[in-house]
């Protein structure tokens, strides 16, 4: 009962919103966009091969892309990563301007914000896959990982990250990440709005070679 409301509440945003689109042209498809899952990750992974071996095109993101683009946009992916600065996701997957809808957290963490921000590129644009990103030495998972195993509460607000963590702590950090990643992934497969709607698959970046490859 619970999955059918769910449902049924974003079918009725997303019509709202399909209606708003039509009139003021926020959705707008391009004969060119991947089209379904598979051929979206094929753009991503071999936008990132470009990245990794020097030869990174930096495609539509000339004047006339940013004009088209203006009165409305088609993604074909939406990407959680970290808000790592060495880990920009348009760059790493050599992607254009209104390719790509980006979240970021502290260690690609979620909430219910973050998930409800996930869920418009499928649900709202149509977006065929979600990518839940992980990097080489996030500093995020390393110092949560530091403060589970040490037993120290971080300041602030940081300690929410801590705790989002906390179900996958490990001591090998880079295991943790990898852990974190696929925890998230199924934590999205199973949401009422994403199930059957679009792909989410995990990933893992390594800051050493540039390269992504897939952990989910």
């Amino acid at each position: 009962m619970r999955d059918e409301l769910l449902a049924r509440r974003g079918l009725l945003f997303s019509a709202a919103l399909i209606t708003g689109s039509a009139l003021t042209g926020a959705a707008v498809l391009s004969d060119s966009r991947p089209v379904s899952a598979a051929q979206a990750w094929a753009a991503l992974r071999d936008g990132n091969r470009r990245w990794a071996g020097g030869g990174a095109r930096r495609p539509r993101l000339d004047p006339d892309r940013r004009r088209q683009v203006a009165t409305g946009q088609s993604p074909y992916a939406v990407v959680l990563s970290c808000i790592d600065s060495r880990v920009p996701p348009e760059a790493v997957f050599d992607a254009g301007l209104g390719d790509l809808l980006v979240v970021r957290t502290a260690g690609h963490t979620t909430d219910p914000l973050v998930t409800a921000a996930v869920q418009y590129g499928p649900q709202d644009l149509r977006a065929p896959l979600v990518v839940v990103l992980g990097h080489q030495r996030c500093g995020a998972v390393t110092a949560a990982a530091t403060a589970l195993r040490e037993g120290t509460t971080l300041p602030g607000e940081l300690q929410r990250i801590v705790e989002a963590l906390r179900p996958v702590y490990t001591d090998d950090v880079e295991e943790m990440i990898k852990a974190s990643t696929v925890h998230t992934v199924a934590r999205l497969r199973s949401d009422p709005l994403l199930r059957g709607r679009t792909a989410v698959i995990g990933a893992y970046y390594s800051l050493d070679s540039g390269l992504v490859t897939r952990v989910a």
